[in-house]
């Protein structure tokens, strides 16, 4: 049978879809990217906005246009939030909550009467898109309440995968020709906080027991890592990134968002990580408008966001977002409010971004090149996660590492200059 994956949101639900696609493989099944040809239509819906439960129901009125003789399974938070509205959607045959993910493949195949023809071999359409790089979800769930967030309620409470699962997963996709994993799960830096493990140990195994040559995280909570942590990254194989959210300058706000790392505590985290790997790129999230925000407060946050000095941020204009306590909230700001904020701190983060580019001047990348573009130029991106395109086919190619210089900063582009050989390469941060 033909399965088509389809998800919206985080990269959480596409390291599901990548598991997911494996797991089909294995059984004899074919992924396939377009839906139109597929037997079964599996969406991972998301809900951490309301424009997003929006864009959840659009996306799946248009798979069932698109192919309305198709299964249409769908899972994810918009789902889990909404079960039964969903079931009663136009084309849905089956609806798998995010509680029963790890044995979605099980119930397609006990509702659909899906045959299994084991062992196999059919190549999976994930990896033939171009991908280079694949997410592996560690955990699910978070046990924390931040006041604006429905994912965790969505996602319901902490579960860790094993060791030895997450080991055999990377290797098994190494095998396939992927050179870099990131780590990504709903609440990373929570990873073991069931089973008695923490992600200091995890990363430790992943080093020891898989060759994968790029090892990167995703969003973490910066308030579970261990003082040591950042010894990890004496190991090049480990990337020096890392995108830890703050979402506000001001710990008055923060108490408000019951987020658990106040300013402090963020600023010792990103000089550890700084002090341990020179040019290590911290990127955040920064929500504009929170309900109560004063000026006052907002200029806590610029100032404080300046001082730290982050290589690229996500900035969220806040929206209340039913059946969260920051919906509830009273000094709602308004929207004139929130928009000016909103752009102000985007100036900022132009700033920001370019000094974090001038860092750069005179250092050496190391690049996983991706694909050839229609320009007839390359795609890759460098160990701290900018994204750079090149001409020069000889330090190029699918799949393969190489080290460039980088030069200088073309500041009305916000992008690195640096020059290889005959060719000029150029560096900037993906969208």
């Amino acid at each position: 049978m033909n399965i088509n994956f389809q998800a919206l949101g985080c990269r959480l639900n596409e390291a599901e879809l990548e598991g997911w696609a494996s797991q089909f493989m294995k059984l004899g099944h074919s992924v396939t990217s377009d839906s139109a040809d597929a037997d079964i239509v599996v969406f991972n819906s998301c809900a951490v906005t309301s424009e997003a439960d929006r864009k959840s129901r659009q996306q799946i009125n248009r798979l069932h246009r698109n192919n309305p003789k198709a299964k249409m399974v769908v899972t994810g938070c918009h789902a889990s939030l909404n079960p039964q509205v969903v079931q009663d959607y136009l084309g849905v045959d089956l609806v798998v909550g995010n509680d029963e993910k790890e044995v979605l493949v099980d119930r397609l195949l006990e509702n659909f009467d899906i045959p299994v023809e084991e062992n196999k071999v059919v190549e999976n359409s994930l990896f033939l898109r171009g991908r280079h790089r694949a997410f592996i979800k560690i955990q699910d769930g978070c046990r924390y309440r931040c006041t604006y967030c429905i994912v965790t309620i969505a996602r319901g409470e902490e579960r860790s995968r094993s060791v030895d699962e997450i080991i055999s997963e990377i290797s098994f996709l190494h095998q396939s020709g992927i050179q870099e994993i990131v780590i990504t799960g709903v609440h990373v830096g929570g990873y073991g906080s069931d089973t008695g493990s923490n992600l200091y140990i995890l990363l430790s195994e992943i080093l020891a027991r898989t060759d994968i040559p790029r090892i990167r995280l995703a969003s973490v909570e910066p308030w579970d890592l261990p003082d040591n942590f950042f010894e990890l990254f004496q190991d090049d194989r480990l990337m020096p990134h890392m995108h830890l959210p703050i979402q506000s300058g001001s710990d008055s706000v923060l108490r408000r968002m019951s987020r658990r790392c106040k300013t402090a505590e963020f600023t010792r985290i990103v000089e550890k990580a700084r002090s341990a790997i020179p040019l290590f790129n911290i990127t955040t999230d920064l929500i504009a408008g929170f309900p109560g925000e004063s000026e006052q407060e907002w200029q806590q946050t610029m100032k404080y966001i300046e001082s730290v000095g982050f290589g690229h941020m996500h900035i969220f204009t806040f929206s209340p977002r039913e059946g969260t306590k920051a919906a509830t909230l009273s000094g709602q700001v308004d929207k004139a409010t929130k928009k000016a904020r909103s752009r102000e701190m985007h100036e900022l983060a132009a700033t920001l971004k370019r000094k974090e580019l001038e860092r750069h001047i005179g250092s050496t990348a190391s690049v996983l090149w991706e694909q050839e573009l229609n320009t007839g130029q390359w795609l890759g991106y460098t160990e701290h996660y900018h994204r750079i395109t090149s001409d020069n086919g000889d330090i190029c190619g699918a799949s393969t590492i190489s080290s460039v210089g980088i030069d200088q900063v073309d500041t009305s582009r916000l992008m690195l200059r640096i020059f290889n050989r005959k060719s000029g390469v150029m560096v900037d941060f993906p969208d």
